[in-house]
């Protein structure tokens, strides 16, 4: 029951880093504005901003590590 509980929160994780990088490449972002309840808003921007942080820390690590280079091809 753990195991699945830290699957299905991984795979949240991941899923919000990936909308974060939508986000940040195209400029498109869910609308959470169009959410009536409140109580699902706050989840829904609380989800979505745990997924900006992610993105984040993965660029700064990214950015500071002698393995990665930024592409010319652009």
């Amino acid at each position: 029951m753990l195991g699945k509980l830290v699957h299905y929160t991984i795979d949240g994780i991941l899923l919000s880093t990936v909308i974060a990088g939508v986000k940040r490449s195209s400029g498109f972002e869910p609308q959470t504005s169009l959410i009536t309840e409140p109580n699902v808003k706050s989840i829904a921007d609380k989800f979505l901003g745990v997924g900006e942080t992610v993105f984040d820390v993965v660029q700064a690590a990214a950015i500071n590590s002698a393995y990665w280079k930024r592409s010319t091809s652009r």
